[in-house]
């Protein structure tokens, strides 16, 4: 990537890559099983100290759950989404609930949901929602406060987590107390340019596009596309709970969230938005790089205060 606004350090990671990021959109939908394998290896993360995991069934929904360890008492949750594309992604390859689970601190459900194309919208949102309305069903049992759980999750997740907060708000279902969205993808239409159809940018135009297509077949881009699979398309936004959005000024993401912190904060939603300069999608991944792990921190300190209110 050679973009003159690409942070120095992001730059020098991506140079050092040994695997460039591959462009999903080069391989056939039936070739996607094989893509997968990668992200169901449990990463080192994993076997942090200070969590305790484990892995049970909310309801029909496969989840992992991590603990912090040692605390004892009642203590807030947050239910964590995987990014991938819809595609990708596993609940056993996200380690990003780790430090949210042990900084926050709380107890945090990461939902194993279906993915395309073998299922299609709307397994991903009902499978999401289903394991929401578990964990505040099971809230006692977990040792969870039900007035303090959050939503969120990166890139597919942070769009399923949209798509959950708004689906729970319409069903009068149970109420987040705050929803964290880390660079979401909120619009199967595709706002952002043609400028960012590289592969080095973490996820392209083309890729985009690939995705929303398995996902929602023809309708893709159509006018008929329903909020809760595309979370931009939602024409009232008042009600939400209060908002983390963070995104990279380098990312195909941008303006569409960009445009639904905007439409939030209209509505009346309480929406502290960050655009990170320099940054591609999946910077945070970079963890050698300030940036990352300034981003990272920022994002845990909104959880945190969301869920210990002063």
């Amino acid at each position: 990537m050679t973009h003159p606004n690409l942070d120095p350090e992001l730059a020098a990671s991506l140079k050092a890559l040994e695997t460039p990021f591959e462009e999903l959109s080069s391989r056939s939908y039936a070739e996607l099983p094989a893509a997968r394998e990668p992200w169901l290896v449990e990463p080192a993360a994993m076997a942090d100290p200070r969590v305790v995991i484990s892995d049970e069934l909310a309801g029909s929904v496969p989840v992992r759950i991590f603990r912090p360890a040692g605390v004892s008492g009642v203590l807030p949750g947050l239910l964590w989404i995987h990014g991938g594309g819809l595609l990708v992604g596993s609940a056993r390859s996200d380690s990003a609930p780790v430090g949210y689970t042990a900084e926050a601190p709380c107890v945090t459900v990461s939902v194993d949901y279906r993915l395309a194309p073998e299922h299609p919208y709307p397994a991903q949102v009902d499978d999401c929602f289903e394991a929401w309305c578990w964990f505040f069903d099971n809230a006692a049992a977990l040792g969870v406060d039900p007035a303090r759980i959050a939503l969120g999750g990166g890139s597919a997740g942070g769009g399923l987590a949209a798509a959950t907060a708004l689906r729970a708000r319409d069903a009068d279902g149970p109420s987040p107390v705050f929803q964290m969205l880390v660079a979401p993808m909120l619009d199967d239409r595709g706002r952002t340019g043609a400028e960012f159809d590289e592969p080095a940018m973490g996820w392209t135009a083309s890729s985009n596009r690939y995705a929303w297509r398995a996902v929602l077949g023809d309708a893709a881009g159509g006018p008929s596309v329903s909020p809760y699979a595309a979370p931009a398309r939602a024409t009232e936004l008042a009600g939400l709970p209060p908002t983390y959005l963070c995104v990279g000024e380098l990312e195909v993401f941008r303006d569409e969230c960009v445009d639904y912190a905007a439409r939030l904060l209209r509505a009346g939603v309480s929406t502290e938005l960050h655009v990170f300069a320099g940054a591609f999608h999946g910077w945070e991944f970079f963890p050698s790089a300030a940036l990352s792990r300034r981003s990272v921190a920022e994002r845990t300190d909104a959880l945190r205060r969301a869920l210990y209110p002063a």
